[in-house]
């Protein structure tokens, strides 16, 4: 950077600067505008809990919509595509909305990649307009450092800026509000805001009853933080943890445990970035009880926000913190109450503040640790003259109790209070998607001994399959058949290409002009995601491009009759589907329908291998494991109620959808669509030709699972599906 503002660059090797230019040349010279306002200090009363009871202050917080859960908006939404995806909103064996940080992988063979966290603190701005920049831009570093990020000067903000322009009071905090984070804090931490946006039409008016009437939006800044990952598996989450794992450990993390573990060994640590301020303006327990809640927190000192960030990325590279999260929206109540949403677990929790409802419901800087409790010391020291509280233990129960300088004031449970904070969402999606969907995946928040996510693998997923071919011979190659909209082809390539295969690139275009001939192939893959726009059918138009074209038709029938290898996956399930008559053997199969939830399903589930004869699928026969669906069509329809007897007697119904204790899945979510016997796949032709709704290719490597097992190492159990076809290809 220079003091002029001028783009220079100088290349060392020649001696010169091949650009040299004023900015005024890049930017033109747009015209200068003055705006002018008065300064006036918002009058904010102090908020008033003379008569607020504890219990109902709980009740109303965390079902208020900043704090409550957003599933029924994520579930809709892909979050598997690409298979690069490190960590999504679902958190730990349970799929609880709750990850502080989105993170990309850099590509199918690194685990380097890329983070994004977002902030937001637009109600403080009735209050304090620079305080509201600051903390927005404050808490999308707090949730970015949830991400091993390479370093905190790496990081790169993007401000979307809303206010009322022409409004004096607007203006005025816009003014506040862009001076402090450009000109003050960013500054101060080292980052750079190098892109944005704005809206400055945030206001509306209207005629009513002969009279003027207007609304103005606040003044909002929505911060997005981006920043390089070193190690996406070393990304930290808010579930609490039953057993500890060793120092170091590249994700420490997920597996549920059996017993009571080693919980109580564990202690929850707020690192309080408000020095001890509890200050409740614009918190979420001010707007559940309709009050501005007079002062607001604020970034009383940027030096020390960097250097917990800092330090709380150095402790998560050593293995030092199991479970993390920010205190924002909800205060430090409801940071531990997700802690044990995703974790299922317990906290005794002693708060020694006598401002009780300031300590559990301000909204202040801070972030809630579980470490280890032998480690607490060297912790503290870490942070140096940051305040560091001991709130309590992790419980290996379901108990959630909090005492107020020695008098426990809350003792709840886990399952009562997640309810509670799932019934925003439940009730939207009561109302948009089938309620039978809904009430079963609600009922289910009650289940105290259910094991959540797990995985019984009957191969070891590092292993490579004996084979006759050498690793020198030439890759087989093999067709990654795609149709307009199809974009799941590339994660489909890395799978094969992972697993000894040369993948090609072939859409219906190649074959239909003849330019490709899908007989030069021993094996093919039809991607999922989206054919034709994902419209209603995507899959049957897919099929009838083939069945109405006889040069095509006559080489898919061909393919199918020869001794080569096909899979099908989501909208190529769906297209398989509708080849069975081409396909020897498919009379029985299916066809794939609307969801029984009619909404689009985008989740983790568990899968379980069925004893059949299938090269694709050998030696994994009797496993669970958990895989990836994200379809609107999924539900297994038959044209006679036989044919599902047909298929299993005929051993062609491969996988099953199956609870998390194992067992057939008939009920929503385990079984994502409502497919009858939870069937998720089917073979034919002598088991050659596979057709699967779930994504198996998303998830061939650990660190792409949204709940891995750390003991599976590198390889995901889903790449032995794409060894196993290179073995039988040979």
């Amino acid at each position: 950077s220079t003091a002029e503002p001028a783009l220079r660059v100088t290349d060392r090797a020649f001696g010169n600067r091949p650009i040299d230019l004023p900015l005024s040349v890049l930017f033109g010279k747009p015209p200068g505008m003055q705006r002018e306002f008065k300064r006036l200090a918002p009058v904010v009363s102090r908020l008033d809990l003379e008569d607020i009871d504890l219990t109902d202050a709980i009740h109303r917080v965390l079902g208020f919509p900043a704090v409550a859960s957003k599933q029924f908006l994520i579930t809709i939404g892909d979050r598997s595509i690409t298979g690069l995806i490190g960590q999504q909103q679902m958190v730990g064996p349970w799929q609880v909305p709750v990850s502080n940080v989105a993170v990309t992988l850099s590509g199918y063979r690194t685990t380097q990649g890329e983070a994004m966290a977002m902030g937001e603190r637009s109600p403080l701005a009735l209050i304090d307009a620079a305080a509201s920049a600051r903390m927005a831009v404050a808490e999308a570093l707090t949730n970015l450092v949830a991400a091993d990020i390479e370093a905190l000067e790496r990081t790169v903000l993007s401000a979307n800026w809303m206010a009322a322009a022409g409004d004096p009071a607007e203006e005025k905090a816009l003014f506040d509000a862009g001076r402090a984070v450009g000109m003050e804090l960013c500054p101060a931490l080292g980052i750079a805001i190098p892109v944005g946006k704005d809206s400055l039409s945030m206001r509306t008016r209207w005629r009513d009853g002969g009279g003027e009437r207007e609304v103005v939006a606040p003044m909002t800044l929505i911060v997005s933080a981006f920043a390089p990952v070193a190690d996406a598996r070393r990304t930290l989450t808010p579930q609490l943890k039953r057993e500890i794992p060793e120092p170091g450990s590249p994700r420490p993390d997920d597996a549920p445990a059996s017993g009571v573990g080693d919980a109580a060994l564990t202690r929850l640590l707020l690192i309080d970035l408000g020095g001890g301020r509890n200050r409740l303006g614009g918190s979420a327990l001010a707007q559940c009880f309709g009050q501005p809640g007079g002062e607001c927190p604020d970034v009383d000192d940027a030096g020390a926000l960097a250097r917990a960030l800092k330090t709380t990325l150095a402790l998560n590279r050593a293995g030092d913190i199991l479970a993390y999260h920010d205190r924002s929206d909800g205060g430090l109540l409801g940071a531990l109450a997700e802690m044990a949403f995703a974790g299922r677990l317990g906290w005794d929790v002693t708060i020694e503040d006598a401002d009780l409802p300031g300590a559990l419901f301000s909204e202040e800087l801070g972030m809630v640790l579980q470490v280890r409790a032998c480690d607490i010391a060297g912790i503290r020291e870490r942070y140096g003259d940051i305040r560091v509280v001991d709130l309590g233990t992790v419980r290996a129960d379901q108990c959630l109790r909090i005492r107020h300088r020695g008098a426990l004031v809350v003792d709840s449970q886990r399952a009562d209070w997640q309810r509670r904070w799932a019934e925003t969402s439940y009730r939207m999606q009561r109302l948009r998607d089938n309620p039978l969907a809904a009430d079963q995946e609600y009922a289910a928040i009650d289940d105290d001994g259910d094991p959540g996510l797990g995985a019984s693998l009957t191969f070891d997923p590092g292993e490579q399959p004996a084979s006759s071919f050498a690793i020198a011979e030439a890759r087989p190659r093999v067709a990654i058949l795609r149709e307009q909209g199809v974009n799941g082809q590339l994660e489909m390539a890395a799978a094969f290409d992972r697993a000894g295969f040369t993948s090609v690139d072939v859409h219906m275009s190649d074959l239909l002009s003849g330019a490709v001939d899908l007989l030069d192939f021993p094996v093919f893959a039809a991607c999922g995601g989206f054919s034709y726009g994902d419209v209603l059918g995507g899959g049957g138009g897919w099929a009838k491009s083939i069945l109405f074209h006889e040069a095509v038709r006559d080489a898919f029938a061909s393919f199918f009759m020869a001794d080569r290898l096909a899979l099908g996956i989501c909208n190529g399930c769906q297209m398989l589907a509708n080849l069975k008559e081409l396909i020897p053997g498919a009379e029985s199969w299916p066809r794939f329908v609307r969801n029984a939830s009619d909404q689009f399903e985008a989740r983790t589930v568990l899968v379980r291998i069925n004893p059949v004869a299938c090269p694709w699928l050998q030696d994994m026969t009797g496993s669970v494991i958990p895989v990836p669906v994200a379809h609107g069509e999924g539900r297994a329809e038959f044209h006679e109620p036989a044919d599902l007897d047909a298929l299993a007697a005929g051993g062609q119904l491969c996988a099953q959808y199956v609870t998390n204790r194992y067992e057939p899945a008939d009920a929503y979510p385990a079984n994502p669509n409502g497919s009858v016997a939870g069937l998720a796949g089917v073979i034919a032709a002598a088991g050659r030709v596979l057709a699967m709704m779930p994504h198996p290719e998303r998830v061939f490597r650990t660190c792409q699972n949204a709940w891995p097992d750390p003991a599976w190492g590198e390889d995901g159990p889903w790449l032995r599906l794409f060894r196993n076809a290179r073995t039988a290809v040979g």
